[in-house]
């Protein structure tokens, strides 16, 4: 399973669930306990806490991002595939980007369904369907070229979303199978924020394509991927440009599904 740091997490997630319509159905107001699996830092436990009168815990098996989370609810050790929980010890068992990062969903679906006594829940991105608005061109073309390179040298199907999740639910064995959409818009805009500018010099230095080089170079030949790298260097730089200007303005759009299931 890949790792991500705690700040990857935050900046990834920050302003994710300032809408919480597409949670209607895990019927949060009712519950009595639930359990966050893979919660990272702790973005949706702390959602789930502000919006259920019962006891939220948290479970990750990286215990560098459960100390995080920890800060905000009870947290416990533990791997997706080997809950260390008895069997109907929630009533609601959710997690949210862990499936598309594991090699078995299925797995671990049916796991959360062993240790839950009514729901389980997915909040799941389909990556393939991430929109790029940017005021320099480039970036647009750049993204998708990248991403869909980046898709298909992923080992797990991080394109999973509803169709996919709802196939691992239903395969897992869920009955009463629902899906919510819920697009997590991201933007960056004058007045730009240190991270916006930390962001905008990396782009100036392709770093962020330099780390994921193992997973390009496959899709893309060491050449293309080469090509890949100037051409978002040179975008870079025009990112920094216009924000010295306070011109440069960029609307990303990612397409997240909350699914739902009986046991």
């Amino acid at each position: 399973m890949r790792e991500f740091s705690a700040d990857y997490l935050r900046r990834t997630r920050d302003g994710m669930w300032d809408s919480r319509d597409a949670l209607a159905d895990l019927d949060l107001d009712s519950r009595r306990r639930v359990l966050d699996v893979g919660c990272g830092t702790g973005e949706l436990a702390r959602v789930l806490a502000d919006e259920t009168p019962g006891e939220v815990v948290g479970t990750d098996a990286d215990p560098r991002l459960l100390s995080v989370a920890a800060e905000f609810v009870p947290c416990v050790a533990g791997d997706a595939h080997r809950l260390p929980f008895p069997d109907d010890t929630f009533d609601l068992v959710v997690c949210q980007a862990l499936l598309i990062n594991l090699p078995d969903p299925i797995r671990a679906v049916r796991e959360f369904a062993r240790v839950s006594s009514d729901l389980v829940a997915a909040v799941e991105p389909d990556n393939s369907a991430v929109s790029v608005e940017s005021t320099v061109p480039e970036e647009r073309t750049l993204s998708r070229k990248a991403r869909d390179a980046y898709v298909e040298g992923t080992t797990t199907d991080i394109t999973l979303g509803g169709d996919g999740t709802r196939e691992v639910f239903r395969t897992a064995g869920l009955d009463e199978i629902t899906t919510r959409a819920h697009h997590h818009a991201k933007t960056v805009e004058p007045p730009y924020s240190t991270r916006d500018v930390e962001a905008a010099k990396r782009k100036a230095t392709a770093g962020a394509l330099a780390d994921k080089r193992d997973t390009l170079v496959g899709p893309l030949s060491p050449d293309e991927y080469e090509d890949l790298r100037a051409g978002w260097r040179k975008m870079g730089h025009a990112v920094v440009d216009q924000m010295q200007a306070d011109d440069y303005r960029r609307a990303e759009v990612v397409p997240f599904y909350v699914t739902s299931g009986r046991v």
